[in-house]
């Protein structure tokens, strides 16, 4: 699958759009981790344990994505971006869309 975040995909031809692919999921985070990360918060630095929550999250989204795109029979999603948003009190959704197309033979 080509996943791009511009409107076309160098070299090759869009010869059908599908329609909107879309992945999302909703993470909380660790009551345990939170502690290590309110220790790293007073000192500074990355807190590494919201730097890997955030990209298993991104990675999810971003597979379940791609799943719908297959499932619809695309060759490429073109557009593709990332949103999140607040859910509750420590619980975000990552969503991860684009547009599913088929493209031409090389």
């Amino acid at each position: 699958m080509i996943i791009t975040t511009t409107d076309t995909v160098p070299g090759r031809e869009i010869t059908e759009l599908i329609g909107l692919a879309r992945g999302n999921t909703v993470r909380a985070r660790h009551a345990g981790k939170d502690i290590g990360a309110f220790f790293k918060n007073l000192v500074g630095g990355e807190i590494e344990e919201y730097t890997k929550l955030l990209a298993e999250s991104r990675e999810q989204a971003l597979d379940r994505m791609v799943s719908e795109a297959t499932a619809l029979g695309a060759d490429a999603i073109v557009n593709m971006r990332f949103a999140t948003s607040l859910i509750a009190q420590g619980a975000a959704e990552f969503l991860c869309y684009g547009t599913a197309v088929r493209l031409a033979p090389e």
